[in-house]
């Protein structure tokens, strides 16, 4: 079972305000982060998003300032309220942490579920896992394979191999070999190489026509771009 993804979301601010939050990403890319910072803590302070994330990310990284994650989950706080997505994930993964915060899986849930609310893959993984392991939630195999089930149809391998997992093992779902052979099916294609070796050793439960019909659903679900797999 492929266990919480915990690396957090950072990606450079979107230039859609003129002015501070442009000198900012102009800054960043020059890498004199000291001047970069001050501009999004400027934009960020005026309520600009991109620019809030941004500061967080820099506080996480160490990029112009000391690393202080508090002061990134200050920043955070202020993206997420506005409805960033990403911000929402980031939250999730510090409170699951306990960086700059006390470790609290409860509002770790509450974070991730905000994200997984707007499609972000790695919160609807991450939900997942947390109700297989009971973490801040009670542990609920159903509930997990249905999180798991929302991220494999954005393509996103470490749900799909988890799924192949469960229908494998018979946890939130009946077993069902030929279903766990198509779903690490579909997590190998998308990258994910251990997930080659447990579909072999699925594969030697199962008979040659189960195997043809698992990959003819895997090219199925494919062709679908994964919505309708099961």
């Amino acid at each position: 079972m492929k266990k919480l993804l915990t690396v957090f979301i950072l990606l450079l601010a979107n230039a859609v305000w003129a002015g501070d939050v442009e000198d900012g990403d102009s800054a960043y890319r020059k890498k004199d982060y000291a001047k970069a910072m001050q501009k999004y803590k400027a934009a960020g302070i005026k309520g600009n998003v991109s620019a809030q994330a941004m500061v967080a990310g820099m506080y996480v990284t160490g990029q112009g300032v000391a690393q202080d994650y508090a002061e990134a989950v200050k920043w955070w706080k202020l993206a997420a309220a506005q409805g960033d997505s990403k911000a929402q994930f980031n939250l999730g993964l510090t409170y699951g942490k306990g960086q700059g915060v006390m470790q609290d899986y409860v509002e770790s849930v509450k974070w991730y579920k905000l994200a997984a609310a707007q499609s972000v893959a790695a919160a609807q993984f991450n939900l997942g896992f947390m109700y297989v392991s009971g973490e801040g939630v009670v542990k609920d195999h159903s509930e997990a394979v249905k999180w798991y089930k929302l991220a494999a149809a954005q393509g996103f391998a470490l749900a799909q191999f988890n799924l192949g997992v469960m229908y494998g093992t018979g946890q939130g779902v009946e077993r069902d070999y030929v279903r766990s052979h198509m779903w690490m099916n579909l997590a190998v294609i998308n990258g994910d190489a251990l997930a080659a070796k447990n579909r072999d050793v699925i594969a030697a439960k199962i008979t040659p026509l189960q195997i043809a019909d698992a990959q003819k659903m895997a090219r199925e679900c494919q062709a679908r771009n994964y919505k309708n797999c099961d």
